[in-house]
């Protein structure tokens, strides 16, 4: 049961969990310009083994030529000599690596012990990592009311990811009747605008194009913010983030976790200053699944080349929004899953030439160094083609052995 907000009155939602083995797919299946998260993956259901689950050959995929010729010459010129092998990564499946996100309100030490047996690696050494989030100091949890659902009680907030060096396939959490998914699982790049947030305890959060919800859960795993509102304005999303809510997350936080439904263009209008911490990972054009042909093939590449166009202006819209919905002093962190300047550098540029009061944020120190073992950043400072110029944000490029990506993610601090 959750709470959803919607044209300012408050309905509750309630669900009942199927008996049917069949879990819920969390496949990225959005519109062309809705919010694609081809970075949070759940696959069809299978019973969690004992052994190492070898990569197996993905089914061939057509590739879209229209979408990969405009790549070709938009990411050669704007990524330089790093587009090569980006470009082979995204172009093979079968290399993608996966992270495996523990769920802190559930039992997880059995799948802790396994991931650790089959040589998954923990992504974030806590002991090691100068974090300024509560990844570093976990605290202990705010008392909560006792969940309907069984559970073992959550543990303190820390952020628990699990990675293999090969593109070794976890398979998805088993449905089981009455009990949360013990894990979830992503691109581990996804987990870098959490970070960026740093949400403490007591902090009022929004996740503004919150669906299908895996950047929302990680928010819970690593604080106990007193408000987070996961908006999503497609009613077909909002319900796939409704149910991956209920998946993971107790009842006892039904009135922390709300859903709403507003437009984010204006939710910062109707909502100004009402917020600490604001998320936007932003509706883009998703490199990863756009190059392999839909329905239509060459055609449909054709029809999202034109919607991309027009992307920009809604980003930049969107993330006008985000900071005034954030308090002075609070921060906005924008993130996309594509490598296109346009849709990323470009739109916290146009941002921060408009927006009076706020600022930009480095994100060096505090991420990209302690996390270029297991990420490949783009050299920090600057874009290849363009020279020297101040860096915007952090962009992870898929590469051979760290096929996370693409992720960029920029944070922004409202100053008045």
């Amino acid at each position: 049961m959750f709470r959803r907000l919607v044209s300012g009155e408050l309905i509750i939602l309630q669900w009942r969990r199927s008996q049917s083995s069949k879990c819920l797919r969390l496949l990225s299946c959005n519109s062309v310009i809705g919010p694609d998260r081809g970075q949070d993956l759940s696959r069809e259901e299978r019973t969690v083994p004992t052994e190492r689950v070898p990569s197996r050959p993905e089914k061939q995929k057509r590739v879209c030529k229209v979408i990969l010729d405009r790549f070709d010459q938009q990411y050669g010129q704007e990524l330089g000599p790093l587009w090569p092998s980006a470009r082979a990564v995204l172009l093979n499946p079968g290399c993608w690596q996966y992270g495996v996100m523990l769920n802190r309100f559930a039992a997880v030490s059995e799948v802790k012990q396994r991931l650790q047996g089959q040589g998954f690696v923990s992504l974030l050494p806590h002991t090691d990592l100068p974090l300024n989030s509560s990844l570093a100091q976990p605290h202990p949890t705010s008392p909560t009311q006792p969940s309907s659902i069984p559970h073992p009680g959550p543990s303190p907030p820390s952020l628990q990811c699990f990675i293999h060096p090969s593109p070794v396939r976890y398979p998805s959490p088993p449905h089981r009747q009455g009990q949360l998914k013990p894990y979830y699982l992503m691109n581990a790049a996804s987990l870098l605008p959490v970070l960026a947030l740093g949400v403490e305890e007591g902090d009022r959060v929004l996740d503004l194009c919150s669906a299908p919800g895996g950047k929302a859960l990680a928010i819970l795993q690593t604080a106990d913010p007193a408000l987070l509102c996961c908006n999503e304005m497609d009613p077909h999303r909002r319900d796939w983030l409704a149910k991956t809510l209920e998946s993971f997350i107790p009842q006892s936080l039904s009135s922390t976790v709300t859903v709403s439904n507003q437009d984010g263009r204006i939710f910062g209008q109707s909502e100004a200053g009402m917020y600490d911490k604001v998320l936007l990972d932003a509706p883009c054009s998703n490199d990863r699944s756009w190059l392999f042909s839909g329905p239509g093939g060459e055609q449909h590449g054709a029809v999202r080349l034109r919607e991309r166009a027009r992307l920009p202006t809604l980003q930049t819209q969107l993330l006008r929004s985000a900071l005034a919905a954030v308090r002075p002093g609070g921060v906005a962190v924008y993130s996309t899953c594509t490598l296109s300047r346009s849709e990323n550098q470009e739109v916290v540029e146009a941002v921060l030439n408009t927006c009076p009061g706020v600022e930009l944020q480095d994100l060096e120190e505090e991420l990209a160094l302690p996390l270029q073992e297991h990420f490949t950043f783009t050299p920090l400072g600057h874009t290849p083609s363009l020279g020297h110029t101040p860096s915007l944000g952090l962009l992870v490029v898929p590469q051979q052995g760290q096929t996370w990506g693409p992720m960029f993610l920029s944070r922004i601090k409202r100053i008045y």
